[in-house]
């Protein structure tokens, strides 16, 4: 079997307006998160993957982030085999974070990966 490498990119290449999925568990997300992201935790991806196909129906590429990219790769790799345009984020929250990138919390704590 011959796989296609995964599309991924680094953090400084998500547009400050792109579409990010975040796969990252309910905990993580709390303690920071990229605002307007889609949070849909992995464990509940496949029964909640509908919000995703309505939030992207307009072709956007949409950017998947977890905390380091390995969660985030399944997924990635998921949409690519469903046709959808994604791409894995390099990294993941950590990085994200690392390159001083914008991160919100719904409670107004400040923002840290967890």
């Amino acid at each position: 079997m011959n796989f296609a490498p995964l599309p991924s990119v680094d953090v400084a290449a998500v547009p400050s307006h792109g579409f990010v999925l975040d796969v990252r568990e309910d905990n993580e997300w709390a303690a920071g998160h990229i605002e307007g992201a889609l949070h849909i935790p992995m464990s509940d991806f496949v029964a909640r993957f509908g919000e995703l196909t309505e939030a992207a129906d307009d072709g956007r590429r949409v950017h998947v982030m977890c905390r380091v990219g390995g969660r985030s790769a399944q997924v990635t790799q998921y949409l690519v085999q469903q046709g959808i345009d994604a791409v894995n984020i390099d990294g993941g929250m950590l990085a994200w974070d690392g390159a001083g990138r914008p991160m919100v919390t719904d409670d107004g704590n400040p923002a840290f990966v967890l």
